[in-house]
């Protein structure tokens, strides 16, 4: 599994944060931000690793990456408490839908003393849920990605981590409910001048709010929200 590690990310939405970024092919095939199909046409989807700076850094990974072992190293030295971002793109270690267990287990020791949160798509089936309930009740922060509301309600409901949810391109406001009653809390970096280094919020697993991130970018339409 390639991955890159940066000790100090100059992202303005995460903030001088340690980050990594995993290759394309961790993320499973059921995500639908990475591809749609458009009249029958199959095109990039909204994920925001498809476009920018971001999707440069995820191309450049297989030419900039460390090995799995020396990022994990790094990850393992950064200070106590530090909070940062595994995979500003990409998802957990492994191919599409399956999770790398050790790999996983040398993440979740490595991220010991320290605020470690990501984010995962590999929540179709229960066997890959049960190693994030793991990551998640040994320290290390796995939300899990859902595509909508009644999506989010689902995920709510399986009890293995926090959620995160994507919301309609136009979506108005910085707070909802999902038909379940689940509270909706937008990422306040969409709406205020903070980053993940200032927030935090997606790292705190024991969250009343399900976190949304209002879909934006070139492709922001694609997802038929």
């Amino acid at each position: 599994m390639e991955i890159r590690f940066v000790r100090k990310s100059r992202n303005r939405k995460t903030g001088p944060i340690a980050v990594t970024t995993t290759e394309e092919k961790s993320c499973p095939p059921s995500c639908p931000l990475k591809f749609v199909v458009v009249d029958g046409v199959k095109k990039l989807g909204p994920c925001y690793a498809n476009y920018g700076p971001t999707a440069q850094r995820w191309r450049e990974v297989n030419d900039f990456q460390d090995s799995w072992t020396d990022a994990m190293h790094n990850i393992a030295a950064l200070p106590v408490n530090d909070l940062w971002r595994h995979n500003q793109a990409g998802d957990l270690p492994g191919d599409g839908e399956l999770i790398d267990k050790p790999k996983l287990r040398q993440l979740v020791k490595a991220n010991r003393g320290k605020r470690g949160f990501t984010y995962s798509h590999k929540h179709v089936y229960a066997k890959q849920r049960a190693l994030i309930r793991w990551a998640n009740d040994n320290g290390f922060t796995v939300n899990l990605s859902a595509d909508n509301l009644d999506h989010a309600d689902k995920l709510a409901s399986y009890e293995v981590g926090p959620v995160c949810v994507t919301l309609p391109h136009d979506f108005d406001g910085t707070r909802t409910k999902t038909p379940r009653g689940n509270a909706v809390q937008v990422c306040p970096a969409q709406y205020n001048d903070t980053s993940c280094e200032d927030c935090g919020l997606c790292q705190k697993q024991n969250r009343k709010v399900i976190v949304g991130f209002i879909s934006h970018g070139p492709a922001k339409r694609r997802l038929g929200l």
